[in-house]
């Protein structure tokens, strides 16, 4: 089974600008959508979800929904969405927090931390409710995320300006204590002493701060693939679902032949992060297996050849090869927001590039 989690942002129609009316169009959009849609820290944030899928055909349908509704919710309310990973323009610091007692603790623990929340992601949860094995998975995957942040890049611009980032959203990320890249679980005793630890000394409120980006849910028998950028379409969607799903089934398959999980060393790990993070596809990563610097583009292709055998046995070879030409093509979803940018040197046209309309949901690539 697999499902997505999806944040965009409310914008303003006129200025483009985020604006913070979370908790009204979340209610009309739950009207369509029940439980599906939510808020999220900030009220220029909302947060959908699909429902668990077999297929990715199934997913795709449903994603679509939800952007329609979501789309069509903002509408009734004079106001847009838009899918990007950062804020293109406005967001004042420190942002209009949504109401609720676990993000007053959360301000109130963290700080400053909460001011540049602003940032919305793209969660992949593939069905997994083994405990112990979603660790293992992890363990095998956690190499492989860098080239996830490059290939799911979409948030170069922030409040106004270029940060020359393709990712700008995971160096936001990056600050907090418990965020990125996991570290390698010996068991699920290993696991739960991390977690009270982490507790135990202020660095997580709850389970639910466990901000790595390989995790087992707290709330739902899955693990969580919570690394890529919120996805400018459907089809950006949709291909990191494939993906992921790719993943995990490769790291299942690896630990049923006893073959033991890459330990790439945490410091190399961390600067393959912000590489990805600075360059995206278009320029270097640091290949975390020899500790050297290569092409980006190679470094994506490496993992698309590695997943070949779980594509091809999910039924998604042919998407992830289409869909890899296409980006290929037109760039990531960072290189497509900068060309907008480019085309008349105008944010406005970014956000406009990036905005989900309802009859454009109907649309994967729109």
């Amino acid at each position: 089974m697999v499902g997505v989690e999806e944040e965009y942002l409310l914008v303003d129609p006129r200025t483009r600008a985020v604006r913070p009316a979370a908790e009204t169009v979340v209610a009309t959009a739950a009207e369509r959508l029940g439980d599906r849609v939510g808020t999220e820290i900030t009220r220029f944030q909302v947060e959908v979800r699909t429902d668990p899928c077999q297929d990715l055909t199934a997913l795709a349908e449903q994603v679509r929904a939800t952007r329609r509704a979501t789309a069509a919710a903002a509408a009734r309310h004079g106001l847009r969405v838009m899918s990007s990973g950062t804020p293109v323009l406005g967001n004042p610091i420190p942002p209009p927090i949504t109401e609720g007692a676990r993000y007053a603790r959360s301000v109130a623990a963290f700080r400053a931390l909460d001011d540049e929340q602003s940032a919305c992601a793209c969660h992949v949860h593939i069905g997994l409710d083994d405990q112990e094995l979603a660790l293992r998975v992890s363990n095998h995957i956690r190499p492989w995320l860098p080239t996830l942040i490059a290939i799911t890049a979409n948030s170069p611009f922030w409040a106004g300006r270029d940060t020359g980032y393709a990712s700008w959203r995971t160096m936001i990320w990056a600050r907090w204590p418990v965020a990125g890249p996991p570290p390698v679980f010996h068991s699920v005793a290993h696991f739960d002493d991390l977690v009270g630890q982490l507790h135990a000394t202020g660095a997580i409120l709850d389970p639910g701060g466990l901000y790595w980006d390989i995790r087992p849910s707290s709330h739902v028998p899955t693990i969580e693939i919570r690394v890529g950028d919120a996805a400018p379409t459907v089809t950006d969607t949709v291909f990191l679902a494939a993906i992921v799903r790719a993943l995990v089934d490769t790291a299942i398959t690896a630990i049923a032949a006893k073959e033991p999980a890459p330990d790439p060393a945490q410091h190399l790990l961390r600067a393959a992060y912000w590489r990805a993070a600075l360059d995206g596809l278009t320029g270097s990563a640091i290949d975390v297996r020899t500790g050297t610097a290569v092409p980006a583009i190679g470094m994506a292709h490496h993992l698309l050849t590695h997943l070949g055998p779980a594509l091809h046995r999910n039924h998604d070879l042919d998407l992830a090869r289409t869909t890899w030409d296409w980006i290929r093509a037109r760039g990531t979803g960072a290189d497509r927001q900068r060309q907008a940018h480019q085309r008349r040197n105008r944010l406005t046209d970014v956000v406009d590039a990036l905005i989900i309309a309802a009859d454009q949901a109907n649309r994967s690539r729109a």
